[in-house]
């Protein structure tokens, strides 16, 4: 996450609180405020799981953190003119974080519009540890960005939570059409993560990246708005990787 203690920004100063409040502050101080809080927050458990080694639980109140955090960016997603005004108050860093995610939250917004909303089977993710080590070892056989394999995993299935099939067939936790997978999949199992998400590196690499992301993504889905927002996530974390601690553990 970016860190909340560099520059100039909002900040407070009565001691740092120990669990999210309740709701997200409608007015931008208040809403700066508990922003950089919620980071710092964040911040300090996120180091505490990495320094625990691949531990696959996050410690304790992390996850109310990150959905706090989750709701505060789904709320300036929506209402620009709020964040126009909040989003100059925050540490600059912080502030770039939160325009790059609310971008994504946006531009999937719209991409959603129009479809039918069933309902979402859901479940366990794998642990985080072990994907980024999918992610990683993706990267180095095909040289498609670690971060771009896991926005992509985020978009598609919420990091392997959600379990529908798509209208068009496509299934598993990167979300392929029967025919790709037969193409790219490299015989593996399109359900285990492993197999899926080097079968999409794969994919990716054969449509043009690293050379060429937006190519790449457009063959993957032939949506600019998709596109535009994997890469937004993407962006992020490449220049953060404490981030993909906090959006693991968003809900779907």
């Amino acid at each position: 996450m970016a860190l909340a203690s560099c520059g100039s920004g909002a900040s407070s100063s009565r001691p740092p609180p120990t669990t999210p409040p309740r709701a997200v502050p409608a007015t931008a101080g208040a809403l700066a405020t508990r922003l950089t809080e919620t980071e710092m927050a964040l911040r300090r458990k996120i180091d505490a799981w990495r320094r625990g080694g691949p531990e696959p639980r996050p410690p304790r109140g992390l996850a109310a953190w990150a959905r706090y955090e989750q709701r505060a960016i789904v709320a300036l997603a929506r209402r620009p003119r709020l964040a126009a005004t909040v989003i100059p108050l925050l540490p600059r860093p912080l502030g770039r974080q939160i325009s790059e995610l609310g971008a994504a939250l946006r531009e999937l917004d719209r991409l959603g519009e129009g479809e039918a909303s069933g309902k979402l089977r859901v479940g366990r993710p794998r642990p985080l540890a072990e994907l980024l080590g999918y992610y990683h070892r993706a990267e180095r056989r095909f040289r498609v960005g670690w971060s771009v394999l896991a926005a992509v995993n985020m978009v598609e299935t919420a990091f392997g939570r959600v379990r529908n099939v798509s209208t068009a067939g496509a299934r598993g936790p990167m979300q392929f059409e029967p025919a790709t997978w037969r193409s790219y999949g490299l015989g593996g199992d399109v359900e285990d993560p492993h197999d899926a998400i080097l079968g999409a590196a794969n994919y990716l690499s054969a449509s043009g990246a690293p050379g060429d992301y937006q190519r790449a993504l457009q063959a993957y889905n032939p949506s600019p708005l998709y596109v535009d927002a994997v890469l937004h996530l993407a962006h992020a974390m490449a220049r953060d990787d404490d981030l993909v601690y906090a959006l693991y553990l968003w809900r779907p």
